[in-house]
């Protein structure tokens, strides 16, 4: 089944946004700032206009004052995760976000992922990925932005996008046209899968990436426009710039 609604999503807050310092020395890198409105709001935001109405959020760092802006939010639901005890990484984050996930799909995005959706399309990316999302064959569908339209990204690589929309990791020694955004879809069967690890134990969520590819079950679907990860101040400051630019020629 293709298109299916997804009506929530776990939005990963609980970082220490060390790279992010001196910024992130008073307040939460969700918290910092980016064209006028914290970056996690920039995110519920998104989700939320393609029909997200239940989040559920990892606090860590400065994790009071993520929570006290969150509960500003009154056109949501929003349910914490406390990972204030210890920092469980991106899959032991989802196992214990998924006591809190309703049954079906949801998207699992990071709260330092922002975008310029491309104006020549009429979905925005959000969108392409729910029509794309086919939960008979797809355990979980990543959204992947061409590293040459990526702004604040200078690595190689992380996925090559094969036929039909399957992915492969890039080789040790080779670079790659895509880059993961940090927002993927997970399907129930990963949702469980992440569930059946054990509790309060850390894990990437390549984990079970790494099981869905032996699968043939791990997606992407390439993004359009302009990804900007912003993930330093020298970053944050090119995406003012870039929103900036792009406001003034609209």
């Amino acid at each position: 089944m293709t298109g299916r609604p997804i009506k929530q999503a776990f939005i990963l807050g609980a970082g220490l946004g060390t790279r992010m310092r001196p910024l992130t020395e008073t307040i939460p890198k969700p918290l910092v700032p980016l064209a006028g409105k914290p970056l996690i709001d920039h995110v519920i935001d998104r989700l939320i206009a393609v029909g997200v109405k239940h989040f559920v959020i990892n606090v860590h760092y400065l994790a009071d004052k993520l929570e006290t802006h969150l509960q500003t939010r009154s056109d949501c639901n929003i349910v914490i995760s406390d990972e204030r005890d210890q920092l469980l990484d991106t899959g032991g984050g989802l196992r214990q976000a998924s006591d809190f996930l309703q049954d079906g799909p949801a998207f699992i995005h990071n709260s330092d992922s922002v975008w310029l959706e491309e104006e020549t399309t009429s979905k925005s990316n959000l969108a392409r990925m729910i029509n794309a999302y086919d939960e008979n064959k797809m355990q979980s569908l990543l959204l992947l932005a061409n590293r040459q339209k990526a702004l604040g990204y200078d690595g190689k690589g992380d996925f090559v996008i094969k036929e039909e929309g399957l992915i492969k990791r890039r080789e040790t020694d080779e670079t790659c046209d895509h880059v993961f955004t940090g927002v993927s879809i997970a399907s129930p069967t990963l949702v469980k899968a992440a569930k059946q690890q054990p509790a309060d134990s850390p894990f990437s969520l390549n984990k079970l990436w790494d099981k869905a590819l032996e699968q043939q079950a791990l997606f992407g679907l390439q993004h359009q426009g302009l990804w900007m990860h912003v993930g330093t101040p020298h970053a944050l400051n090119e995406a003012e710039n870039c929103i900036e630019q792009h406001l003034q020629t609209r």
